[in-house]
């Protein structure tokens, strides 16, 4: 029993050498045979079927988008096909918040705060602004949701032109260090004195309340097709003056200034349009796959385990490496590109779903996620022995092939007790192109097994 565990030991140190080891594993075996004890060590390669597959395809109501980082624009490119979003939102009032008396109404706009985009930093965009006239849904936070159908659509409030870089504004503001881009779409007066009049007549007016008067916004694009940003905040700022009666250090009559911002927050309600053209990606294609956010395209990879039932059934599985290779653009230009997502999730089809309108984290049982390695370009899985043990256990101790499906994906990362655990993730949002090799050079699993 000993050498047994002196044996187990080993194993477990060659089999932790063989992970470690960025190179593909040949198909070698070895034996450790310590006083008759015999441990055989073997390895094998299981090549994966992979292929680029509509995410309308797989979630006919399009993907979950519930976020606070919703995005606005459209960007054309020559192979990964026209994404174009926009998004509708409602506005957080503040419980008791109220207008001083005396008030008028000065201005009153919507203003978007943004530091990221993707695309023609230079192309101008055509911002449109429409009064929501329906109750929002609750509940349907997917990208197929269509926000025409709650607007006017003939009739918007308010209209600008902006580029992501703010060529529009004056240098000097632009160079300084707080500086945050933005667009500002100037609305009816209206607006605000409609506001205004709700806080003086409708008793502790509250965002429940509030929302059943001024159902929010709906902004989109009219016009440019080289860039979309990401929206970090969305203000709706009602300026006003008021007289202040004696408030002066005279004791005299005085005329203030201030104003009113209502916010989008996660406790109200806001939903990302998304629409895409992938014709090109879903192309059949004996050389890539591909991946495309937001809710373009992912990649399907099938593994077909039962190829291995016999090893599985009779071995013990103590490694199943698995990762994928992007494929570097050097020559496309870095001002305009789509970058791969940072993180890819693999999770198994069936689960995709629920997986993100549950909020659920990779388990490392069922699922998993790699970030993108800028200098292999590769996205380490790590090892999936446990997903097919799971699989196997699930099955009645059978082998099956699984599904799964290769996901752009956001995270929050937190330090938890010292170390960096994922606590939250989200569909990736922002512009993404990930193109993945599938030869069997590349697409495949390396698996290790023991034998005592």
């Amino acid at each position: 029993m000993k050498h047994k565990n002196i044996l187990y030991i080993t194993l477990l140190s060659i089999v932790a050498l063989l992970y470690s080891c960025d190179d593909s594993l040949k198909n070698i075996g070895f034996t450790i045979q310590p006083e008759g004890d015999r441990i055989t060590v073997s390895t094998d390669s299981l090549f994966i079927k992979a292929k680029t597959v509509a995410v309308e395809s797989l979630l006919p109501d399009g993907m979950f988008a519930k976020t606070k980082k919703p995005v606005l624009g459209e960007y054309k490119d020559p192979l990964f096909g026209t994404t174009r979003s926009d998004f509708v939102g409602e506005f957080y009032y503040p419980e008791g918040n109220k207008f001083p008396d005396n008030t008028t109404i000065d201005s009153v706009r919507v203003a978007v705060f943004y530091n990221s985009w993707r695309g023609d930093s230079l192309a101008p965009i055509g911002l449109s602004v429409y009064e929501v006239n329906k109750a929002l849904p609750t509940g349907s936070h997917f990208t197929s949701f269509d926000p025409t159908k709650y607007v006017d659509i003939n009739a918007p409030i308010g209209k600008t032109i902006f580029s992501p870089a703010n060529i529009e504004v004056p240098k000097s503001e632009r160079d300084q260090p707080d500086y945050y881009h933005r667009a500002f779409v100037d609305l009816p007066l209206s607006l605000g004195e409609r506001v205004h009049e709700l806080s003086k007549t409708v008793e502790d007016l509250d965002t429940d309340s509030f929302k059943e008067y001024f159902r929010g916004l709906y902004l989109t694009t009219d016009f440019g097709s080289a860039a979309i940003i990401t929206v970090d905040y969305t203000y709706l700022n009602i300026s006003y003056n008021y007289l202040d009666e004696k408030g002066s250090s005279t004791k005299e009559d005085t005329i203030r200034t201030g104003s009113m911002i209502l916010n989008t927050t996660p406790e109200v309600i806001q939903i990302n349009q998304i629409q895409n053209k992938n014709d090109i990606l879903l192309q059949d294609n004996a050389e890539f796959t591909y991946i495309k956010s937001p809710a373009g395209v992912y990649t399907e990879v099938e593994f077909p385990l039962t190829e291995k039932a016999d090893k599985i059934n009779n071995q013990a599985l103590n490694l199943a490496k698995f990762k994928v290779t992007a494929l570097p653009d050097e020559d496309a230009d870095r001002r305009y590109k789509l970058t791969p997502s940072p993180y890819l999730l693999l999770v198994n089809k069936d689960d995709l779903k629920d997986f993100f309108e549950q909020r659920k984290v990779p388990d490392n049982v069922t699922s998993f996620y790699a970030q993108l390695d800028q200098t292999t370009y590769t996205y380490d899985f790590g090892n999936l022995s446990p997903m097919i043990n799971h699989y196997k256990k699930e099955n009645d101790n059978k082998i099956k092939d699984l599904t799964y499906v290769l996901v752009p994906i956001d995270v929050t990362i937190s330090n938890i007790n010292n170390q960096a655990t994922i606590t939250a993730v989200y569909n990736q949002m922002t512009p993404t192109a990930t193109t993945l090799l599938k030869s069997p050079t590349k697409m495949k699993m390396e698996l290790v097994f023991s034998k005592l």
